[in-house]
């Protein structure tokens, strides 16, 4: 696997929220991130229309937030049923997961590296987060992956150790 320490500038995203359990994941969350790709020409000034965002947050109890977006320009209106997410500035480590792995191997493969690594995951100030390991995590899904076995970006926030 390989990793990548890389500062992305603060966005802005727009699109749907999904929030539940681990228990509660299939089929809800497939059907969210299926509705925000047909609904995708709806937002006109998308930053890069080929990357479908997944920023997840676990701030639930078994569960996590998850925000199934677009980057979009600060003109985007908001369209009917969706919200506004602004993602600050952060330094991420990043992989990418390929087609034909084992998503919990991916996962595994950078939780090791983090625990070796001089950073820890970024926790913001105010939230309680019920991971321990990796609190936010943010995918970028290519709009042409492969929905049964997909290829994409992982982006974990992090801090320098001190």
């Amino acid at each position: 696997m390989n990793y990548e320490i890389v500062k992305i500038p603060a966005y802005r995203a727009v699109g749907l929220k999904w929030e539940g359990t681990f228990s509660e994941i299939v089929p809800n969350l497939k059907n969210v991130i299926q509705q925000m790709e047909n609904r995708a020409d709806e937002l006109d000034d998308k930053v890069n229309p080929n990357v479908q965002l997944g920023l997840s947050y676990h701030v639930i109890e078994n569960g996590f937030a998850h925000y199934a977006t677009y980057e979009v320009s600060e003109e985007q209106e908001i369209p009917d049923g969706m919200i506004e997410i602004k993602v600050p500035a952060w330094t991420y480590v990043k992989t990418t997961h390929n087609k034909g792995e084992d998503i919990s191997n991916t996962y595994t493969n950078l939780h090791k590296w983090l625990f070796n690594s001089d950073y820890t995951a970024y926790r913001e100030a105010n939230v309680t987060y019920h991971d321990p390991y990796m609190p936010i995590k943010h995918e970028h899904y290519p709009v042409d992956r492969d929905p049964n076995d997909p290829h994409f970006d992982i982006y974990i926030p992090i801090v320098k150790n001190h």
